[in-house]
């Protein structure tokens, strides 16, 4: 159990550590949920201890102004603390993910959820030792957990969403509806290949 303000209810959507969970009981200072075993085997929950903290987001209301990440709560792996870098007031976290296929959702300022934060990815390098950064200003700092975690450490990560729609939807097109035919992918190369060429003076 962890201390939770009242707001949180049992049977509600809540995310803690990244990772979306029903509360099945509460009382004035604390809440229970429940774990599956998928859950245990996709994130670091099951390394917590008594004492140890979390970040905590409610779920959002269909009512509720939205942009930016969606964050859905479900974890997709852990990574691993490669590095903390002190930039000015902000810190540069280097990750490992577990599974490095996750990488190729990951993008230069693009999105990633680390331990249920929404964070811009700063740098990445891809393949099987690949890895990402994401820069924490002051205030994030402040606010969640992962700041005062260090190397060797694990957090637990969530990709974006859109780039797994994307995928499955392209991979659909060329195994299906294209029936062999790869016409718009040939055109898509060539228009890549020929912006090169230009941009090369060639």
């Amino acid at each position: 159990m962890v201390a939770i303000p009242r707001r949180y209810r049992p049977r509600s959507p809540n995310t803690s550590a990244g990772t979306c969970l029903t509360v099945t009981e509460f009382d004035k200072t604390s809440f229970k949920v429940g774990c599956a075993p998928e859950t245990l085997r996709r994130t670091n929950l099951g390394s917590l201890k008594k004492g140890s903290n979390v970040n905590l987001e409610r779920a959002v209301s269909a009512s509720t102004r939205m942009g930016g990440h969606f964050v859905q709560g479900h974890v997709d792996t852990i990574a691993s603390i490669v590095s903390v870098t002190p930039d000015g007031n902000a810190l540069t976290f280097r990750f490992k993910p577990r599974d490095s296929a996750v990488l190729r959702y990951i993008v230069e300022k693009g999105y990633v959820t680390i331990d249920g934060a929404s964070l811009t990815v700063t740098n990445v390098q891809d393949g099987p030792d690949g890895w990402w950064e994401v820069m924490l200003i002051a205030y994030t700092q402040e606010k969640v957990v992962t700041a005062a975690k260090k190397s060797g450490d694990h957090v637990n990560v969530e990709v974006d969403q859109v780039g797994k729609y994307v995928e499955k939807s392209v991979a659909g097109y060329f195994e299906g509806a294209a029936n062999g035919e790869f016409a718009i992918l040939e055109k898509m190369v060539n228009k890549l290949v020929d912006e090169k060429l230009k941009s090369l003076g060639k």
